[in-house]
């Protein structure tokens, strides 16, 4: 008899409670590496999450002892002996990870990532794509590129609108680790819990803002990026248009309504 064909075990997987989608990276024997077929599946569960309206957090975690440790490198210097020393692959690589970063960005959910372990290069720059982070003690957090002789450029992006210019920088010119610590200390991450029970408070933390109307979260999150890119004069007038549209919905009628009456209020998420 013929052994069975055994399936690989899918990158991604999802589980869907209490109004959460938690998304886990699952190449732990690649360190999570974020491989053609792992962006692909976090850009495709993405979009899946942006239309079903069970959902009102995400939560990116990961298996095995690393977060992520950035590009699949194998991958990409496999392709070194196309004609081009693979120019076309590395532009559309680079498009694909571009695309899915700003995916979580503009999902119109908040999304926390839940790091187990170490977050380096584009794995980092995922953690920094994500609205809240909260790590493990014992996570660990760099930007090495520079180490392999390949400036971290793409990662710096979502760093550098994360923590403080100085701060970036250093990451990115030294390469050097830094604790979930120190990623607190400057803004990286925000909680840093004892190993092991990451994940729990990470769902703790998206259950507690998912109690929130799924209208107010998805109005908030697309206000605070588009003012971050304004300058201070724009940024007041659009978010003062905002608010007024959010003052006439009804979940901020009931509310307002509810504080005023001392109740709890009841979302319909309009």
């Amino acid at each position: 008899m013929n052994a069975p064909l055994r399936t690989a075990p899918p990158v991604l997987l999802r589980d869907d409670f209490d109004g959460i989608a938690l998304l886990t990276l699952n190449r732990p024997q690649s360190r999570n590496s974020l491989s053609e077929a792992l962006l692909a599946a976090l850009t495709a569960s993405l979009a899946d999450i942006a239309a079903d309206t069970r959902v009102r957090v995400v939560v990116i975690a990961a298996n095995g002892p690393a977060f992520s440790a950035g590009h699949d490198m194998k991958e990409m210097t496999a392709r070194r002996s196309d004609a081009d020393r693979g120019r076309a692959y590395f532009t559309q690589l680079m498009d694909q990870c571009a695309a899915m970063m700003q995916a979580v960005v503009r999902l119109p959910k908040p999304v926390i990532a839940c790091v187990q372990g170490t977050a380096t290069a584009a794995g980092c720059q995922l953690v920094a794509s994500c609205d809240l982070a909260v790590a493990s003690s014992a996570a660990m957090f760099a930007t090495p590129g520079v180490n392999i002789g390949l400036f971290c450029s793409t990662p710096m992006v979502a760093l550098s609108r994360n923590v403080s210019r100085k701060a970036a920088m250093e990451m990115l010119l030294t390469g050097d680790m830094i604790s979930a610590k120190e990623a607190q200390r400057i803004g990286l991450v925000n909680r840093v819990v004892e190993p092991g029970t990451e994940r729990a408070a990470a769902l703790v933390l998206g259950r507690q803002i998912a109690a929130r109307s799924a209208l107010t979260l998805k109005i908030g999150k697309e206000a605070f990026y588009r003012q971050l890119e304004m300058n201070l004069g724009d940024a007041y007038r659009y978010a003062s248009e905002v608010m007024v549209e959010n003052m006439l919905a009804r979940d901020a009628e009931e509310g307002i309504g509810a504080f005023i009456e001392k109740r709890t209020p009841s979302w319909e998420d309009r």
